[in-house]
């Protein structure tokens, strides 16, 4: 797949109420937890700029090639430097595609890597780690939540789902992780729950 910069989706786009969200939570939560697969990688070049990518490579030093986190993180070390805690930002295909709907409007959630897994913190508590194409990922215990950002594209509904209650619980909105081992991946990698 050729590399795309994706337009932002707005909320009267069709978004989904917490009925429906909640109606998709059983398949959602019925993602298989050892293996998964790497469906979609998004690079932000810069703030409010998405693009779906076939392959990059994910670095300790830079995080996702191209992505603004090496440049200007939200949160930082006591030095200065982009925080590792928040280097990748994981979310789960099924909670994204019944918050978005189809795959075009996905990269406007922001998170770098869409996979079809389970990535509860049942399944993967901070610590754990996973093999994606040639790397290896640790989940961190930084929190991911939807803000206003997420409310314009998806709707107040979607962003009150992910926030609150169940999608709380199994951090839903999406979870954080630090590159552990550089390497390539590729949309369609297999993912693997590493042993502890």
């Amino acid at each position: 797949m050729a590399s795309q910069t994706t337009p932002h989706p707005s909320a009267t786009d069709r978004a989904r109420d917490r009925a429906e969200l909640a109606a998709a939570l059983p398949h959602i939560l019925a993602a298989l937890a050892d293996v998964g697969t790497l469906d979609m990688i998004v690079v932000r070049p810069e703030h409010g700029l998405r693009r779906d990518v076939a392959h990059t490579r994910l670095t300790a030093s830079h995080g996702v090639e191209g992505d603004h986190w090496s440049r200007g993180c939200w949160r930082t070390t006591e030095d200065g430097r982009p925080h590792p805690d928040v280097q990748i930002c994981l979310m789960m295909s099924r909670m994204i595609g019944a918050i978005a709907g189809e795959r075009a409007r996905w990269a406007a959630a922001g998170d770098n890597l869409f996979i079809d897994m389970n990535l509860t913190p049942a399944n993967l508590p901070p610590g754990s780690r996973i093999a994606i194409g040639s790397c290896i990922l640790e989940i961190t215990a930084e929190p991911h939540n939807g803000c206003q950002s997420f409310i314009d594209r998806y709707g107040r509904d979607a962003c009150v789902f992910v926030n609150t209650g169940d999608g709380k619980t199994h951090r839903l909105r999406g979870i954080y992780a630090r590159v552990v081992q550089d390497g390539t991946v590729t949309a369609g990698d297999a993912v693997r729950k590493l042993a502890g």
